[in-house]
């Protein structure tokens, strides 16, 4: 038990996929100008990464390297995403129509967000179980969710800051960005020294 606490925690806060090993920077600069946008997204990711993860992990265990196809795991894993994002954008549409409206190109953005294909890749290198896998995941699903909520509320806050010029925009983003990025640094070798 102590080791999937530790799995979970070093991934939301450690190995954050956006703020540590900055991968899916494009939905977390593109959506988390408001909040609900940015919680919907962040949800839709969360699932998506969790199903990812059940069903990339048997395909590679039980079917591409037994038979000597590991090589195709980076295009059988896209192809998985894809058909859960479709799944997800499907549901979306019918059931919650206003988030499938503020989230727009996003959504689809989904298939190639690196964090999604990160995480199932990562999965399989770290050589994690199936249940330490989907742990990983749904850490860093709730990584990219604590991320995205937070790096809403500093782009709210900077609406209303007095920017010089030349940093409005994308410049002031990214440089908060960073500043939000290097607040997790502080976490590290805190979670491995909760259970020594």
């Amino acid at each position: 038990m102590t080791k999937f606490i530790i799995i979970l925690l070093s991934a939301v806060f450690i190995n954050n996929y956006v703020l540590s090993r900055f991968l899916g920077i494009c939905p977390f600069l593109g959506v988390s100008k408001k909040l609900d946008s940015a919680t919907g997204m962040s949800c839709a990711v969360i699932f998506v990464m969790l199903m990812a993860t059940a069903a990339t992990w048997p395909i590679q265990m039980y079917l591409l390297n037994p038979n000597g196809l590991g090589y195709l795991q980076t295009i059988v894993f896209i192809l998985v995403i894809a058909a859960l994002v479709q799944l997800v954008e499907i549901v979306l549409k019918r059931y919650i129509p206003a988030l499938h409206k503020s989230l727009g190109v996003y959504l689809p953005l989904i298939t190639t967000n690196c964090a999604v294909l990160g995480v199932t890749i990562l999965n399989i290198d770290e050589g994690y179980t199936f249940a330490e896998a989907m742990v990983n995941s749904l850490g860093s699903g709730l990584g990219f969710f604590l991320a995205m909520v937070m790096f809403s509320g500093v782009r709210s806050k900077l609406e209303g800051a007095d920017i010089p010029k030349c940093f409005s925009g994308l410049p002031i983003t990214l440089i908060a960005a960073s500043i939000t990025s290097l607040s997790f640094l502080g976490f590290g070798g805190v979670v491995e020294n909760l259970f020594a």
